[in-house]
């Protein structure tokens, strides 16, 4: 049984934005994404909400590299040894780098060079590559949460095969991961199911998982934006038919669950226990579980969405849309102290005028290198025809059908004001979802489905030798629900 998830990541957000977003999509984009590439002569549309085929004389489309996504996710299980902590050394998010080659003894993943952690028996420890988890598509259109080496391509499914998974989230140790499985999402209200948001040790042994929390005790018809390390419990938002209603938190070895704010999505956290997220009118606040009322960040604007820590300074990375864009397609990249002092501006909007419109591009999917040190995002780039429909760059008959539709940039930060330092470096074209190794050496990003890790030159941003390509083999990693099916790398 293929199942579909009908909401798009930017829609997932807007969710608690306004009460407008459709249940399929935000932008035509969001349609080629989820549905795939249109039929000969057609073109896919976004019309109140609804992805609809549209008469266009033109070739068939391939896929520029935006996000995708099929749904509702499956599972299986097999075991992966994680191994154990040794210990994170890590001071405020500054991660100290040893030299102990992979495979070599450890007492702690100080000792270990970058990219590798401490892990075994008391009485063998030994330095070993850091896993990256993530959710993939099976061969069969079923979807699991999977985590692998980041080295080697070595998929293992963290539940059974006959059950559905997703999102899987890391503890602050690096020594449990949870994940949501069970659940059945079809864009309404009805026939919605949230499944289990459960937890298994890494390394992992046999026997169920931990359930942590389920639709009942989460007041939820379903687990989204779930995020966990560095905070010392867990954090979802709630769904409540078609529209998400609040954070909640679930203890990190199961217990009550706790409503947090009644409001908000994209909770970031900052460190064990205080977070960032965005509301409708308001936009960025933080809050601190058990703190008070959420503070606002007035200073980011009222519209700002999608907050992002780093685990160094208090600064927070945001996306804000520009109203005089394309709605869905206007987004920019700003730097906010919680302070409150100046917000600096990343990464703007782009536009080049071309004949019959303009190729265009917004900002999507930003992440921070632990230290603050840089940023990672995506320009997604569009024709905007003077006439008709935005078109995304790399097919079809555009001005832009031959260059990418997505490409990955970093651009240097100066940790003590959050300045932008040089200009934006082009980092891998038509991929997503950038996520920097806790030591920020290496970056894992999506393309074409499959999971690529770079090592880079963490002073320089430059890249270092070539990636490492994991094969699509049964697994085709999944994009449009953007920051939910970001890779995630295990704590150090």
């Amino acid at each position: 049984m293929t199942k579909r998830v009908v909401i798009s990541a930017l829609c997932g957000v807007l969710l608690v934005l306004s009460t407008g977003c459709g249940d399929e999509c935000v932008d035509v984009f969001d349609c080629r994404s989820d549905k795939g590439p249109p039929p000969a002569g057609k073109d896919w549309t976004c019309r109140s909400g609804n992805c609809e085929l549209r008469d266009v004389q033109r070739p068939p489309e391939g896929d520029a590299g935006t996000e995708e996504d099929a749904g509702t996710e499956q599972d299986a299980g097999t075991e992966v040894d994680a191994g154990t902590d040794a210990g994170t050394a890590d001071d405020g998010g500054v991660v100290v780098i040893g030299t102990g080659a992979k495979g070599e003894a450890c007492t702690a993943s100080s000792d270990c060079a970058a990219g590798l952690r401490c892990e075994g028996t008391t009485e063998a420890m030994t330095c070993q590559a850091l896993h990256v988890a993530f959710t993939a598509m099976d061969d069969t259109d079923e979807m699991a949460a999977v985590v692998t080496r980041f080295d080697e391509p070595e998929p293992t499914r963290l539940s059974d095969a006959e059950v559905d998974s997703r999102y899987p989230r890391w503890n602050p140790a690096g020594s449990r991961i949870a994940f949501v499985q069970g659940a059945t999402e079809t864009g309404t209200s009805t026939g919605n199911m949230a499944g289990e948001l459960v937890a298994r040790d890494v390394p992992l042994v046999a026997g169920a998982p931990t359930m942590l929390a389920n639709g009942t005790t989460g007041s939820t018809e379903g687990f989204l934006y779930l995020e966990w390390e560095p905070g010392n419990s867990l954090l979802y938002v709630r769904r409540d038919g078609d529209s998400i209603s609040g954070i909640s938190r679930v203890p990190a070895e199961g217990g009550t669950v706790e409503q947090v704010t009644a409001l908000g999505s994209s909770p970031a956290w900052r460190n064990g226990n205080t977070f960032a997220f965005s509301t409708a009118t308001v936009g960025i606040s933080t809050d601190t579980v058990g703190g008070g009322a959420p503070k606002p960040l007035a200073i980011a604007g009222p519209t700002a969405e999608q907050p992002h820590y780093n685990r160094v300074n208090d600064q927070l990375l945001f996306l804000r849309p520009d109203d005089a864009r394309p709605v869905g397609l206007n987004t920019a990249l700003y730097i906010v102290p919680v302070s409150g002092a100046a917000v600096q501006t990343i990464a703007e909007f782009s536009t080049a005028a071309v004949e019959g419109g303009s190729v265009d591009s917004y900002i999507a999917n930003p992440t921070w290198a632990r230290d603050g040190s840089w940023v990672a995002y995506v320009r997604a780039y569009f024709f905007n025809p003077t006439t008709g429909e935005p078109e995304l760059c790399g097919a079809g008959t555009s001005p832009c059908t031959g260059d990418p539709g997505n490409i990955i940039f970093l651009r240097r930060i100066n940790p003590a004001d959050g300045a932008p330092v040089g200009d934006e470096v082009s980092f891998a074209e038509g991929a997503t979802l950038p996520s920097f190794s806790p030591d920020g050496h290496y970056v894992a990003y999506i393309q074409a489905g499959q999971l690529y890790v770079q090592q880079i030159d963490p002073a320089a941003g430059a890249k270092v030798g070539d990636p490492i390509v994991h094969p699509l083999g049964e697994y085709t990693l999944q994009t449009s629900r953007g920051d939910d099916h970001r890779p995630r790398w295990q704590p150090r």
